[in-house]
């Protein structure tokens, strides 16, 4: 089936399974509600709402069931953005870089070096901030549900270490659709294009591109590290994903079937991490395995490097409250 068929359906039954939702429960007929993901069975973030569905379904005696749409079956994040706005679909697991420009709040958790470990970035969102810029979808059309792990993010590329920004000069390295993250690769010397994950694979074998930054998950389970042989673990963002609903769908729901899925999302949180943690050691043993070079370079330089655009964005005053909150934070 194309792309274009399956989206075609997913908007029919989307919009025919939020009509479902509104109606009577007397019947208690089975709510089924689609998920997208760009990632395939089995990374930690799909496994996670995997878990959602088999706990919802146990919970309301198979009332409520999710069905799954992994590996970009449905687009790009920010076509899967717009599906679960306008209630095409019912959840989107998306990188929080993808939310910057529609969502400036979010920009606090994509700031460069704004987390300095993985501890500190869960402490953060587990916490009253995370609470708040989950709130901040409401208004868009959406519900925030939970907040995932997606970092440390680091270069990846075909030419080489890097080992300082200088590096980096005329290198041109993939970049999520972020005018923060664009203008963060560009103070550190690369050559930014924006381009969509899925895209990747191919624009690093033809050359289009020279490299990108993400996490090591995502590095191997896309198979970016067969071209790319360089990781160069410069840690320079934490910045998490976004487990996201539609808040048509979200508005429509029963109240108890309401909190319920709150409840279930928050204890999804703990399933992804323990998967997360392992398939962070597994994925550096495979890359390593692989032949994949790794050096850990000196962030000062890089921390130097992106402290003008740190600068300027905190210059918000709604942003710069929430960074100086994360970094007092841990």
């Amino acid at each position: 089936m194309s792309a274009v068929l399956t989206r075609r359906a997913l908007l029919g039954s989307g919009i025919a399974a939020t009509a479902a939702l509104a109606a009577p429960h007397a019947a208690e007929p089975t709510l089924r509600l689609d998920a997208v993901d760009v990632h395939p069975p089995g990374y930690p973030t799909v496994e996670a709402v995997k878990w959602m569905g088999e706990e919802l379904a146990r919970e309301t005696g198979g009332r409520i069931r999710i069905r799954q749409f992994p590996s970009g079956q449905l687009g790009a994040e920010d076509d899967t953005l717009g599906f679960a706005r306008y209630h095409a679909i019912h959840f989107c697991r998306v990188a929080v870089a993808a939310l910057n420009n529609p969502f400036p709040e979010t920009r606090a958790l994509a700031l460069p070096y704004a987390f300095r470990s993985t501890e500190h970035m869960r402490h953060v969102v587990d916490g009253p901030i995370g609470t708040e810029l989950l709130n901040v979808f409401e208004g868009r059309g959406l519900v925030g549900l939970a907040y995932y792990d997606a970092a440390p993010r680091s270069f990846y590329n075909i030419r080489g270490a890097i080992e300082t920004p200088s590096d980096l000069a005329g290198l041109k390295i993939r970049s999520p659709l972020s005018d923060m993250v664009l203008e963060t690769l560009a103070a550190m010397g690369a050559n930014p294009t924006p381009l969509s994950f899925g895209g990747v694979f191919s624009a690093l074998e033809t050359h289009l591109i020279d490299g990108a930054e993400n996490n090591l998950p995502s590095f191997e389970s896309s198979r970016h590290f067969e071209t790319a042989r360089f990781w160069s673990e410069t840690e320079h963002s934490f910045s998490p994903d976004a487990l996201l609903m539609s808040k048509t769908a979200f508005d429509a729901l029963a109240p108890g079937d309401r909190e319920l899925l709150k409840d279930v999302a928050r204890r999804s949180v703990q399933v992804m991490r323990q998967s997360w943690d392992a398939r962070v050691a597994e994925a550096r043993r495979v890359v390593l395995e692989a032949g994949v070079a790794i050096n850990r370079p000196d962030p000062a330089p890089f921390v130097a490097a992106v402290a003008p655009v740190v600068k300027r964005y905190t210059a918000d005053p709604v942003l710069g409250r929430l960074y100086s909150r994360i970094q007092a934070e841990g």
